[in-house]
This record gives structure tokens, C-alpha cells and sequence, in this order.
């Protein structure tokens, strides 16, 4: 076993879930200035009106009896949010952390505690991770179904929609994902050189290759449409990698049991 890669995948795996987290703060969301648009009749031609405020000019010209200021003024007042699709990505990647972190530990604990503590942190890991992404779940698909009915609801609907979440920083998204994708291969490829073994644990590889996948989704999901709807498949891959993170925290807690319950046998059948 070689410490020192084995080190590095820990570390390059924490900076992913760090840089996940904080996402929302890495990656702030400024929606363009659609100010032009107070005061002008609704469908008339605004010189200098930026392009990503284009499609919220159309929504406006549209829509009967509309005042382009009032359109502005709730702008203003609901900034953008960001997007949900990298921060969700934690829910995978921490549990596979959380993972690699315990047979990581498996160096320092002796073996004969080795069992009860990786059965029992995986215990309360699982527990929460299921417990989280039960409640980012829940969350996703009601933003998700809120944009969408605001989108199908011509014209005022559409308009509060390309208002609020009209805008996406696809570019530092597509940044960021990238940035998150290099990290894990060459946590990857850390793994592969501390020591082959790993390679044969069916479970490490079947959560580091479901993190990559999650990666992927949220991705292409983001390139997938146009830049107005990027926030309805930007929740949708937030569902995606709930779904995803739910399936593995309940593997796991299955596997966290199985080993508890091992353990004691163990226990009640050694002499006294």
C-alpha cells in the first residue's frame, strides 16, 4: 500500500465535496441588466438591450396588458438563484469519500476494532446521506414542477419564469464541472497507484463510477437547451443525482448492518 496516493485520492476527493458545497458562493449567479426595458411600450425596439434580455423583451410583447417596469422591479427583487445540480453532486460524492476515508482507516485501527467502527460510521453516514437526500430530493422536484407550471403559464407565467430564473451562469457551471471532473480522475488514478486492490472492490468502483456519471448528467443536462431553460434541466439533474445518492446511502446502510450484525455474532459466540 502506497500511503502517500492514497492520501492524495482523500484529499482531491474532500476538494470536490468542498468545492461542491460551495458552489452556490463560487458561482454567483448576476442577472443582466434588463433596466432598458422600464418605461417603453412593450413591444417597441429597446437600443442597447442586452441579449440574454431578449427573450424576456418577447415574453413581455406577448403578453396583454403588461408593464415592462413591474417585469423589472420583480427582477430585482427575486435575484437569481443558483443553480442546484453541482451542490447536489455531494450527496454522491460524500458518501464515496466517506468510503474510501473508512478503508483508508482500515491502515491505523487495529483489527479487531476494524469491523465495529466502519460498521457503525457507515451506519450513521448512510443514515444521514438518506435522511439529506430525501429532503434535497423533495426539494428539487418542487422548484422543478414550480418552473415548469410557471413556464407553461402564457404570458405572466412565462414572464415571472424568464424573470426570476431566466438566466443561468452556464460558463462557470461548465467550469466548475470540468474542474470537478479532473479532480476525480486523478483521485482515480491515485487510487490505481496506491494499490491495484482497490480496483477489486466492486462497490468503490460501481460509486466512482456513478460520481463520474453524475458529472456527466449534470453537464449535458446543462448544455442540452437553451440558456432560458437551463434552470428547469439544471433541477432536473438535481433530482437525477438524489435519486442516485438515495440508491447507494440505502446499499449502504444494507452493508453498514449486514457488518453489525456479523459483529456480534462474533461476539456472542467467542469464549468468554
Amino acid at each position: 500500500m502506497r500511503r502517500p496516493f492514497l492520501i492524495a485520492a482523500l484529499v482531491l476527493l474532500a476538494l470536490c465535496v468542498l468545492v461542491e458545497v460551495g458552489s452556490p458562493i463560487l458561482l454567483p449567479q448576476k442577472s443582466p441588466d434588463c433596466s432598458a426595458l422600464s418605461g417603453t411600450k412593450p413591444c417597441a425596439p429597446v437600443p442597447g438591450l442586452p441579449e440574454d434580455c431578449r427573450p424576456l423583451h418577447a415574453a413581455i410583447c406577448d403578453g396583454e396588458d403588461v408593464d415592462p417596469s413591474d417585469v423589472v422591479r420583480t427582477q430585482k427583487e427575486n435575484p437569481p438563484t443558483p443553480g442546484l445540480g453541482i451542490p447536489y453532486l455531494a450527496l454522491v460524492d460524500a458518501l464515496l469519500l466517506l468510503t474510501l476515508a473508512l478503508m483508508g482507516a482500515s491502515l491505523i485501527i487495529p483489527e479487531r476494532v476494524q469491523g465495529r467502527v466502519q460498521g457503525l460510521a457507515t451506519l450513521i453516514g448512510a443514515i444521514v446521506a438518506l435522511l439529506t437526500g430525501f429532503g434535497l430530493l423533495l426539494a428539487a422536484i418542487a422548484l422543478t414542477l414550480t418552473m415548469i407550471t410557471l413556464v407553461a403559464s402564457v404570458p405572466f407565467g412565462t414572464l415571472a419564469y424568464l424573470a426570476v430564473w431566466g438566466f443561468f451562469n452556464r460558463g462557470g457551471a461548465a467550469g466548475t464541472l470540468g474542474l470537478l471532473m479532473t479532480l476525480k480522475l486523478a483521485a482515480g488514478v491515485c487510487l490505481v497507484l496506491a494499490h491495484q486492490r482497490f480496483l477489486q472492490n466492486k462497490g468503490l468502483v460501481l460509486l466512482y463510477l456513478t460520481s463520474l456519471l453524475a458529472n456527466a448528467v449534470v453537464s449535458f443536462l446543462h448544455g442540452l437547451v437553451p440558456i432560458i431553460l437551463v434552470s428547469i434541466t439544471d433541477a432536473v439533474g438535481a433530482i437525477i443525482v438524489a435519486i442516485l445518492g438515495l440508491i447507494w446511502a440505502v446499499l449502504l446502510l444494507v452493508g453498514a448492518l449486514v457488518s453489525i450484525v456479523k459483529v456480534l455474532r462474533l461476539k456472542r459466540a467467542a469464549p468468554a
